[in-house]
């Protein structure tokens, strides 16, 4: 019966304890619990009114994503402090924990972190945008994508490519699609038996017959050089980049037929050897 007694009033003050636990902290809870679901109604409800501003606005749609991220995010550790707080957990404590847990997650991170500064920037000033051509860390390709660490390019034989935001940011960038029009530098070698304002002629007329070479700016002819083995002539006619690499082969090919008819020789290089004997 003693046993039985002991063990009763074990239960007994458990229960009481749990009681009290539960009445002194039940208000705390459920305000806890209520904060949480309105701050998270919220959240959600300021996401839209930014995403539905930044779409009226026209922005950029890595950009308004990127932006709006960052300010949810913010929102949500707000609102998790809050909770947190309000649950009897000391401020000062959990920043602490927070800043201990950045700061081994940045010295972990550094390649990472390098690559997300580098979107930011990239998002920011805009070097090149969705669609464009570039040539950047020994690649190039079509941008498809650009997210916050790595920037996706498509080449033009259909390879995609992932390049990382950080060393991106910091190289150099060629975009070829900045401007509307983009020259072509053909450098074509004719024999220095053949007739080099025949040559020139031909090639200038061949450029002026294309339909994709614009009048404006004009095509040129110019001797670029004398070289060991040939006349070399650069060859230089603008189009528009969408037109660009049709319009190179197109002119390449028109004239070398153009010069075979004419009798303009195209030299391979080559070497006399004289033997003594």
């Amino acid at each position: 019966m003693n046993f039985i007694s002991i063990n009763t009033d074990i239960l007994t003050n458990y229960w009481e304890y749990i009681s009290t636990v539960l009445r002194d902290y039940s208000p705390r809870l459920f305000s806890a619990a209520l904060l949480f679901l309105i701050g998270w109604w919220t959240i959600k409800f300021i996401k839209k009114i930014i995403v539905g501003i930044m779409t009226k606005r026209e922005m950029e749609p890595t950009l308004s994503k990127f932006l709006a991220d960052i300010l949810i995010w913010t929102l949500k550790i707000l609102l998790f402090v809050t909770v947190i707080s309000r649950l009897g957990v000391e401020n000062s404590s959990f920043v602490a924990i927070i800043g201990a847990a950045g700061l081994a997650i940045g010295l972990s991170l550094q390649g990472s972190l390098s690559n997300f500064a580098g979107g930011v920037l990239i998002i920011m000033f805009k070097p090149f945008k969705v669609g464009d051509f570039i040539e950047a860390q020994g690649v190039s390709g079509t941008v498809r994508q650009i997210q916050i660490f790595v920037t996706q390019l498509s080449t033009v034989d259909n390879q995609t490519i992932f390049v990382p935001n950080g060393s991106l940011s910091n190289g150099t960038i060629i975009n070829f699609s900045f401007a509307t029009t983009r020259r072509a530098d053909l450098t074509i070698g004719i024999s220095y038996g053949s007739d080099i304002k025949k040559a020139k002629e031909i090639a200038l007329n061949v450029m002026m017959a294309h339909p994709m070479v614009l009048k404006d700016p004009a095509p040129m002819v110019l001797v670029r050089e004398l070289a060991d083995s040939s006349i070399n002539l650069a060859v230089r006619p603008w189009a528009n980049i969408e037109d660009f690499f049709v319009m190179r082969s197109d002119i390449l090919e028109q004239i070398k037929t153009n010069f075979d008819t004419n009798g303009i020789v195209i030299p391979f290089p080559q070497r006399d050897v004289h033997i003594k004997s």
